[in-house]
């Protein structure tokens, strides 16, 4: 639910974060705290990780692959180190921090697959990840000659938007929202907000392919699929709305 800020009724630009509470502030800490001082951050995750109970056979690997730092923190550290074939440097520093020889192999499944390809490890591969995923790595690394399985690990349940949380978004004369994933933006754009005061933006072109129907003020894609790029347009639109709405103050 928004946190409460007495000051959020003086604001008319909302920040909705719909991702986790650690990931959605370690997304604020790319913004500079004067801009956040002038916004209504409301907070309403859509997404909630619930790890499995399953124990991954590692022993005989010759290295796992992570797509997602969630991967990693719902799978076992290794009894000894083997290498981690990683999605992004988040998800590679989570899995050296487990115990893991992680190597950051790209910034989405395409270029992992290249650099796999290109290097062609020895030993079987297992891919920790959740439910839903994409790319379909394992199948794409065995079609070049590679073994590799994958383990689903965890879970990705969709949660509701309270009517609060709603009532917050509406009050807004404009609000930002960016969006990291294409399922939580399908969710997103399945929750009935089809209102012209949303400003939204997309982590790549997948994600933006799931917003496409959804009526909003505006739709623009990230230059690279990476938090800090993310972070850098939503600085400068928050920046642009906050212009327009001291030349045009609500009435």
């Amino acid at each position: 639910m928004g946190k409460a800020d007495p000051s959020s009724s003086t604001r008319s630009i909302g920040l909705l974060m719909t991702r986790r509470p650690a990931d959605s502030d370690r997304f604020l800490a790319l913004l500079p705290q004067d801009l956040l001082d002038t916004l209504n951050v409301i907070h309403a995750p859509l997404l909630q990780i619930q790890p499995l109970s399953v124990e991954p056979v590692i022993a005989d690997l010759g290295g796992v692959i992570f797509t997602s730092a969630n991967g990693v923190a719902s799978s076992p550290p290794p009894a000894q180190r083997l290498p981690a074939y990683c999605v992004g440097k988040r998800t590679t520093k989570a899995a050296r921090e487990r115990g893991w020889d992680a190597v950051c192999s790209g910034a989405n499944a395409d270029e992992l697959v290249a650099h796999l390809t290109s290097q062609m490890p020895k030993g079987p591969l297992l891919h920790l990840h959740g439910q839903h995923t994409r790319g379909n790595v394992a199948q794409r690394l065995c079609a070049v000659g590679l073994t590799c399985e994958g383990l689903t690990v965890y879970e990705q349940k969709l949660l509701p938007l309270e009517p609060a949380q709603r009532a917050e978004i509406a009050a807004q004369n404009r609000v930002i929202v960016p969006l990291f994933s294409p399922r939580t933006a399908r969710h997103f754009a399945s929750l009935g907000l089809d209102q012209m005061n949303l400003t939204l933006f997309a982590l790549s072109e997948a994600v933006a392919s799931e917003l496409k129907g959804l009526q909003s003020k505006g739709l623009q894609v990230s230059k690279a699929p990476v938090a800090e790029s993310m972070a850098a347009m939503v600085r400068d639109a928050a920046v642009r709305l906050a212009h327009l709405e001291g030349d045009n103050p609500a009435q």
